[in-house]
């Protein structure tokens, strides 16, 4: 049998309760550096990567019901403070609640490549998010990305390049739970060097 999955209140946050321009502040109880995670599965980036920064305010955004409540119970039992998760779509999210200059940090790693052409529009890495992350983001701000798909990896190229006048590419960071030849950590990113399956990574920095 699975374990039941406990809701955490301190740890969810509804979309509901929510009315305009949100406060970092409020929601964390304390000033610090926000970063989001958009499509945080079942935590296992957050988790870490909270672990490794308590100094460092943390949202992760996901639309899966499944995965949105392992992702609620797993950092509830790890007790982080430093860590909100809301089940949401993060398009919408973002432009309707994430104030501008706010963001010091989006992660956004192995984003659902929708591979048939005609489902290419609900990728969530195009000019209209990327634009609004821009807005969100501090002066020096950064996005981190992988994803194991060529063809994606490609238009999240194109869509980059199209900005350089407000970013520049920068190194990607292994995140903290990245063991020895991984730059994520994540259970996908194992699964796909196991197959040997190629990661595409790209940070930028908001000039």
């Amino acid at each position: 049998m699975g374990r039941t999955l406990k809701e955490y209140s301190t740890v969810s946050l509804k979309a509901e309760d929510l009315e305009g321009k949100i406060d970092f502040r409020k929601i964390f109880g304390r000033n610090g550096p926000v970063h989001i995670e958009v499509g945080c599965g079942k935590g296992t980036f957050v988790v870490n990567q909270a672990m490794a920064q308590p100094e460092t305010n943390f949202l992760g955004i996901e639309w899966a019901r499944k995965y949105y409540r392992y992702a609620v119970d797993r950092i509830g039992r790890w007790g982080l403070k430093n860590v909100r998760i809301i089940r949401t779509d993060a398009a919408q999210f973002l432009s309707e609640f994430v104030p501008d200059n706010s963001v010091e940090c989006f992660h956004i790693y192995f984003p659902d490549p929708w591979p048939k052409k005609r489902h290419h529009k609900r990728r969530f890495l195009c000019r209209a998010n990327f634009e609004q992350m821009l807005l969100c983001l501090v002066p020096k701000g950064r996005v981190q990305i992988a994803t194991d798909y060529l063809e994606y990896f490609e238009q999240i190229q194109e869509v980059v390049c199209s900005y350089v006048e407000k970013v520049e590419v920068v190194g990607f960071v292994p995140t903290a739970g990245a063991e020895e030849g991984e730059l994520v950590g994540t259970n996908y990113e194992r699964k796909y060097l196991k197959e040997d399956r190629e990661v595409y990574t790209i940070a930028i920095r908001k000039k």
